[in-house]
Protein backbone atom coordinates (compact mmCIF):
# COMPACT_ATOMS: atom_id res chain seq x y z
CA UNK A 1 0.00 0.00 0.00
CA UNK A 2 1.11 3.56 -0.75
CA UNK A 3 1.31 5.60 2.46
CA UNK A 4 -0.14 9.03 1.69
CA UNK A 5 -0.21 12.26 3.70
CA UNK A 6 -2.42 15.25 2.92
CA UNK A 7 -1.09 18.65 4.00
CA UNK A 8 -3.74 21.34 4.17
CA UNK A 9 -6.62 18.88 4.19
CA UNK A 10 -9.44 21.19 5.27
CA UNK A 11 -9.98 22.96 1.93
CA UNK A 12 -11.85 21.93 -1.20
CA UNK A 13 -8.93 20.11 -2.86
CA UNK A 14 -8.02 18.38 0.40
CA UNK A 15 -11.61 17.20 0.80
CA UNK A 16 -11.64 15.84 -2.73
CA UNK A 17 -8.40 13.97 -2.06
CA UNK A 18 -9.92 12.32 1.01
CA UNK A 19 -12.97 11.25 -1.01
CA UNK A 20 -10.80 9.71 -3.73
CA UNK A 21 -8.02 8.19 -1.61
CA UNK A 22 -10.33 6.61 1.00
CA UNK A 23 -11.63 4.42 -1.83
CA UNK A 24 -8.31 3.95 -3.66
CA UNK A 25 -7.39 0.24 -3.56
CA UNK A 26 -3.63 0.87 -3.29
CA UNK A 27 -3.51 3.78 -0.80
CA UNK A 28 -3.58 4.18 2.96
CA UNK A 29 -3.94 7.75 4.27
CA UNK A 30 -1.51 7.91 7.20
CA UNK A 31 -1.58 11.62 8.04
CA UNK A 32 -3.60 14.78 7.49
CA UNK A 33 -2.20 18.11 8.61
CA UNK A 34 -3.79 21.51 9.06
CA UNK A 35 -2.98 24.84 10.66
CA UNK A 36 -6.62 25.65 11.43
CA UNK A 37 -8.31 22.48 12.70
CA UNK A 38 -5.69 20.49 14.62
CA UNK A 39 -7.36 17.81 16.75
CA UNK A 40 -10.61 17.88 14.80
CA UNK A 41 -11.95 14.75 13.15
CA UNK A 42 -11.81 14.80 9.36
CA UNK A 43 -15.54 14.05 9.19
CA UNK A 44 -16.26 17.11 11.35
CA UNK A 45 -14.66 19.31 8.70
CA UNK A 46 -15.84 17.33 5.64
CA UNK A 47 -19.32 16.34 6.81
CA UNK A 48 -20.01 14.15 3.77
CA UNK A 49 -17.32 11.76 5.09
CA UNK A 50 -19.29 10.77 8.20
CA UNK A 51 -19.01 6.99 8.42
CA UNK A 52 -16.12 6.94 5.93
CA UNK A 53 -13.14 7.73 8.19
CA UNK A 54 -12.24 8.23 11.84
CA UNK A 55 -9.03 10.17 11.09
CA UNK A 56 -8.07 13.23 13.12
CA UNK A 57 -6.17 16.25 11.80
CA UNK A 58 -2.71 16.61 13.33
CA UNK A 59 0.73 18.04 12.60
CA UNK A 60 2.87 14.94 12.06
CA UNK A 61 3.48 13.36 8.64
CA UNK A 62 3.99 9.75 9.86
CA UNK A 63 6.67 8.77 7.32
CA UNK A 64 4.58 8.80 4.10
CA UNK A 65 5.57 7.57 0.65
CA UNK A 66 3.85 10.58 -0.93
CA UNK A 67 2.67 13.97 0.34
CA UNK A 68 -0.07 15.95 -1.35
CA UNK A 69 0.35 19.68 -0.67
CA UNK A 70 -3.11 21.28 -0.69
CA UNK A 71 -1.93 24.58 0.73
CA UNK A 72 -2.67 28.13 -0.27
CA UNK A 73 -0.72 29.43 -3.24
CA UNK A 74 2.76 30.45 -2.12
CA UNK A 75 2.77 28.27 1.00
CA UNK A 76 4.31 25.06 -0.36
CA UNK A 77 7.86 26.43 -0.25
CA UNK A 78 7.26 27.46 3.36
CA UNK A 79 6.04 23.92 4.14
CA UNK A 80 9.20 22.38 2.68
CA UNK A 81 11.30 24.86 4.66
CA UNK A 82 9.68 23.91 7.97
CA UNK A 83 9.23 20.12 7.68
CA UNK A 84 11.72 17.28 7.55
CA UNK A 85 10.80 15.17 4.53
CA UNK A 86 12.67 12.07 3.44
CA UNK A 87 14.42 12.21 0.09
CA UNK A 88 12.52 9.02 -0.80
CA UNK A 89 9.13 10.65 -0.23
CA UNK A 90 7.36 11.86 -3.36
CA UNK A 91 5.70 15.29 -3.32
CA UNK A 92 2.70 16.39 -5.38
CA UNK A 93 2.02 20.11 -5.03
CA UNK A 94 -1.49 21.29 -5.92
CA UNK A 95 -0.52 24.95 -5.55
CA UNK A 96 1.31 27.20 -7.99
CA UNK A 97 4.70 27.36 -6.25
CA UNK A 98 6.59 25.11 -8.68
CA UNK A 99 4.69 25.28 -11.98
CA UNK A 100 7.05 27.79 -13.60
CA UNK A 101 10.23 27.16 -11.61
CA UNK A 102 10.42 23.55 -10.49
CA UNK A 103 13.78 23.58 -8.71
CA UNK A 104 13.75 23.98 -4.94
CA UNK A 105 15.86 22.63 -2.08
CA UNK A 106 17.41 19.97 -4.29
CA UNK A 107 14.06 18.81 -5.64
CA UNK A 108 12.93 19.08 -9.25
CA UNK A 109 9.18 19.40 -9.77
CA UNK A 110 7.90 18.09 -13.11
CA UNK A 111 4.85 19.83 -14.58
CA UNK A 112 2.18 17.19 -14.12
CA UNK A 113 -0.32 17.52 -16.95
CA UNK A 114 -0.72 13.80 -17.59
CA UNK A 115 -1.84 14.25 -21.20
CA UNK A 116 1.38 16.01 -22.16
CA UNK A 117 4.19 14.50 -20.06
CA UNK A 118 3.31 10.92 -19.11
CA UNK A 119 6.84 9.51 -19.41
CA UNK A 120 8.36 12.39 -17.43
CA UNK A 121 5.75 11.93 -14.69
CA UNK A 122 6.46 8.20 -14.43
CA UNK A 123 10.11 8.97 -13.72
CA UNK A 124 9.52 11.97 -11.45
CA UNK A 125 9.95 12.23 -7.70
CA UNK A 126 8.07 15.53 -7.41
CA UNK A 127 5.13 16.96 -9.34
CA UNK A 128 3.73 20.45 -9.82
CA UNK A 129 0.04 19.79 -10.42
CA UNK A 130 -1.40 22.10 -13.13
CA UNK A 131 -3.99 24.76 -12.41
CA UNK A 132 -7.64 24.09 -13.18
CA UNK A 133 -8.07 26.71 -15.93
CA UNK A 134 -4.66 25.69 -17.28
CA UNK A 135 -5.81 22.08 -17.57
CA UNK A 136 -9.07 22.89 -19.36
CA UNK A 137 -7.40 25.26 -21.83
CA UNK A 138 -4.43 23.02 -22.59
CA UNK A 139 -6.65 20.00 -23.23
CA UNK A 140 -8.22 22.10 -25.99
CA UNK A 141 -4.91 23.24 -27.47
CA UNK A 142 -2.26 20.55 -26.94
CA UNK A 143 -3.36 18.30 -29.85
CA UNK A 144 -2.89 21.28 -32.19
CA UNK A 145 0.46 22.14 -30.61
CA UNK A 146 1.71 18.57 -30.94
CA UNK A 147 0.67 18.42 -34.61
CA UNK A 148 2.33 21.75 -35.48
CA UNK A 149 -1.02 23.40 -36.20
CA UNK A 150 -0.71 26.44 -33.91
CA UNK A 151 0.32 29.41 -36.05
CA UNK A 152 -1.58 32.33 -34.56
CA UNK A 153 -2.85 33.85 -31.32
CA UNK A 154 -5.12 31.72 -29.12
CA UNK A 155 -8.36 33.24 -27.85
CA UNK A 156 -10.06 31.84 -24.74
CA UNK A 157 -13.21 32.63 -22.82
CA UNK A 158 -13.78 30.27 -19.89
CA UNK A 159 -16.15 30.16 -16.95
CA UNK A 160 -15.50 28.52 -13.58
CA UNK A 161 -17.55 27.63 -10.54
CA UNK A 162 -17.22 29.27 -7.14
CA UNK A 163 -15.10 26.43 -5.70
CA UNK A 164 -12.29 27.60 -7.99
CA UNK A 165 -11.79 30.54 -5.62
CA UNK A 166 -11.11 28.26 -2.65
CA UNK A 167 -12.95 27.61 0.60
CA UNK A 168 -12.21 30.90 2.36
CA UNK A 169 -15.24 33.13 1.72
CA UNK A 170 -14.91 36.43 -0.09
CA UNK A 171 -17.08 39.12 -1.61
CA UNK A 172 -17.23 37.50 -5.05
CA UNK A 173 -17.85 33.96 -3.69
CA UNK A 174 -20.71 35.00 -1.42
CA UNK A 175 -24.00 33.39 -2.48
CA UNK A 176 -25.78 36.73 -2.76
CA UNK A 177 -23.16 37.94 -5.27
CA UNK A 178 -22.65 34.74 -7.21
CA UNK A 179 -26.26 33.59 -7.58
CA UNK A 180 -27.90 34.60 -10.88
CA UNK A 181 -24.73 36.51 -11.75
CA UNK A 182 -21.69 36.36 -14.02
CA UNK A 183 -18.61 38.58 -14.06
CA UNK A 184 -15.15 38.94 -15.58
CA UNK A 185 -12.01 38.89 -13.45
CA UNK A 186 -8.23 39.02 -14.04
CA UNK A 187 -8.84 39.98 -17.67
CA UNK A 188 -5.78 38.94 -19.77
CA UNK A 189 -3.70 38.62 -16.56
CA UNK A 190 -4.79 35.32 -14.98
CA UNK A 191 -2.04 33.56 -13.01
CA UNK A 192 -2.39 30.35 -15.08
CA UNK A 193 -1.28 32.05 -18.30
CA UNK A 194 2.42 31.51 -17.63
CA UNK A 195 2.15 27.74 -17.23
CA UNK A 196 -0.19 27.50 -20.22
CA UNK A 197 2.21 29.31 -22.55
CA UNK A 198 5.26 27.48 -21.20
CA UNK A 199 3.82 23.99 -21.63
CA UNK A 200 2.32 24.69 -25.06
CA UNK A 201 5.77 25.86 -26.16
CA UNK A 202 7.37 22.70 -24.74
CA UNK A 203 4.93 20.46 -26.61
CA UNK A 204 5.02 22.39 -29.90
CA UNK A 205 8.75 23.15 -29.92
CA UNK A 206 7.88 26.74 -30.89
CA UNK A 207 8.13 30.04 -28.96
CA UNK A 208 5.46 30.69 -26.35
CA UNK A 209 2.20 31.64 -28.06
CA UNK A 210 0.03 34.66 -27.31
CA UNK A 211 -2.97 33.51 -25.27
CA UNK A 212 -5.78 36.05 -24.87
CA UNK A 213 -7.72 34.78 -21.86
CA UNK A 214 -11.01 36.14 -20.52
CA UNK A 215 -11.92 34.31 -17.27
CA UNK A 216 -15.51 34.42 -15.98
CA UNK A 217 -17.06 33.69 -12.59
CA UNK A 218 -20.12 31.46 -12.99
CA UNK A 219 -23.14 31.10 -10.73
CA UNK A 220 -22.50 27.40 -10.00
CA UNK A 221 -20.28 25.53 -7.56
CA UNK A 222 -17.98 23.35 -9.66
CA UNK A 223 -16.83 22.82 -13.22
CA UNK A 224 -15.04 24.73 -15.99
CA UNK A 225 -16.25 25.28 -19.53
CA UNK A 226 -13.81 26.84 -22.01
CA UNK A 227 -14.41 28.24 -25.48
CA UNK A 228 -11.11 28.31 -27.39
CA UNK A 229 -10.36 29.33 -30.96
CA UNK A 230 -7.41 30.13 -33.21
CA UNK A 231 -6.85 30.57 -36.93
CA UNK A 232 -7.12 27.33 -38.87
CA UNK A 233 -4.51 26.00 -41.28
CA UNK A 234 -5.68 26.51 -44.90
CA UNK A 235 -6.58 23.29 -46.68
CA UNK A 236 -7.52 21.30 -43.58
CA UNK A 237 -11.10 20.11 -43.24
CA UNK A 238 -13.22 19.33 -40.17
CA UNK A 239 -12.36 15.66 -40.40
CA UNK A 240 -8.64 16.44 -40.46
CA UNK A 241 -8.91 18.34 -37.20
CA UNK A 242 -11.11 15.68 -35.63
CA UNK A 243 -8.48 13.07 -36.48
CA UNK A 244 -5.80 15.19 -34.76
CA UNK A 245 -7.81 15.22 -31.53
CA UNK A 246 -8.88 11.58 -31.68
CA UNK A 247 -5.31 10.45 -32.37
CA UNK A 248 -3.84 12.59 -29.58
CA UNK A 249 -6.28 11.28 -26.98
CA UNK A 250 -6.56 7.78 -28.40
CA UNK A 251 -4.88 6.11 -25.42
CA UNK A 252 -6.13 8.49 -22.72
CA UNK A 253 -8.38 6.89 -20.09
CA UNK A 254 -9.96 10.24 -19.22
CA UNK A 255 -9.89 12.75 -22.11
CA UNK A 256 -12.15 12.22 -25.09
CA UNK A 257 -13.04 14.09 -28.26
CA UNK A 258 -16.79 14.21 -28.82
CA UNK A 259 -18.14 14.57 -32.34
CA UNK A 260 -21.20 16.28 -30.85
CA UNK A 261 -21.22 19.46 -28.82
CA UNK A 262 -20.43 19.05 -25.13
CA UNK A 263 -21.68 20.54 -21.87
CA UNK A 264 -20.12 20.94 -18.45
CA UNK A 265 -22.51 18.59 -16.63
CA UNK A 266 -21.07 15.67 -18.61
CA UNK A 267 -17.80 15.89 -16.65
CA UNK A 268 -18.80 17.19 -13.20
CA UNK A 269 -17.78 14.81 -10.38
CA UNK A 270 -15.38 12.89 -12.66
CA UNK A 271 -11.74 12.97 -13.73
CA UNK A 272 -12.83 13.29 -17.37
CA UNK A 273 -12.01 16.00 -19.86
CA UNK A 274 -14.23 16.40 -22.90
CA UNK A 275 -13.32 18.39 -26.01
CA UNK A 276 -15.17 19.16 -29.22
CA UNK A 277 -13.51 20.71 -32.28
CA UNK A 278 -15.08 22.21 -35.41
CA UNK A 279 -14.16 24.65 -38.19
CA UNK A 280 -15.87 28.02 -38.64
CA UNK A 281 -14.94 30.54 -41.35
CA UNK A 282 -11.19 30.02 -41.18
CA UNK A 283 -11.01 29.36 -37.44
CA UNK A 284 -10.80 26.14 -35.47
CA UNK A 285 -12.99 26.31 -32.36
CA UNK A 286 -12.61 23.89 -29.45
CA UNK A 287 -14.95 23.48 -26.50
CA UNK A 288 -13.37 21.98 -23.38
CA UNK A 289 -14.98 20.90 -20.10
CA UNK A 290 -13.59 19.54 -16.82
CA UNK A 291 -14.48 19.40 -13.14
CA UNK A 292 -12.17 22.03 -11.63
CA UNK A 293 -11.78 20.15 -8.32
CA UNK A 294 -11.12 16.70 -9.82
CA UNK A 295 -9.48 16.73 -13.25
CA UNK A 296 -8.44 20.31 -12.52
CA UNK A 297 -6.93 19.48 -9.12
CA UNK A 298 -7.27 16.42 -6.86
CA UNK A 299 -8.16 13.79 -9.45
CA UNK A 300 -5.25 14.84 -11.63
CA UNK A 301 -3.00 14.70 -8.54
CA UNK A 302 -4.05 11.08 -7.94
CA UNK A 303 -3.59 10.31 -11.65
CA UNK A 304 -0.04 11.66 -11.29
CA UNK A 305 0.52 9.54 -8.18
CA UNK A 306 -0.64 6.43 -10.03
CA UNK A 307 1.85 7.05 -12.82
CA UNK A 308 4.69 7.76 -10.37
CA UNK A 309 4.12 4.50 -8.49
CA UNK A 310 3.69 2.32 -11.58
CA UNK A 311 -0.07 1.83 -11.26
CA UNK A 312 -2.59 2.06 -14.12
CA UNK A 313 -3.30 5.76 -14.25
CA UNK A 314 -7.06 5.32 -13.81
CA UNK A 315 -6.73 3.34 -10.55
CA UNK A 316 -9.19 4.65 -7.97
CA UNK A 317 -10.55 7.27 -10.37
CA UNK A 318 -13.63 5.58 -11.81
CA UNK A 319 -16.02 8.14 -10.37
CA UNK A 320 -19.75 8.29 -10.94
CA UNK A 321 -20.81 11.20 -13.18
CA UNK A 322 -23.73 13.41 -12.18
CA UNK A 323 -26.06 13.95 -15.13
CA UNK A 324 -28.65 16.10 -13.36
Amino acid sequence: MIRAAIAGGTGYTGGELFRILINHPEVEIVAATTTSSEGARVDEVHRDLIGETDMVFGTGLNDPDVIFLCLGHGLSREFLDTHEISDDCRIIDLGNDFRLDGSYRGRNFVYGLCESAKDEIRNASDIANPGCFATAIQLAVLPLASAGLLNDEIHVTAVTGSTGAGKKPGETTHFSYRSDNISIYKLFTHQHLGEIRKNISRVSGKPEPVVNFVPLRGDFARGIFASVYTRAVPGLADEDYISVFEDYYGDSPFVFHSRKGISMKEVVNTNKGLVHAELHDGYIHISSAIDNLIKGASGQAVQNMNLMFGLPEDTGLHLKPSAF
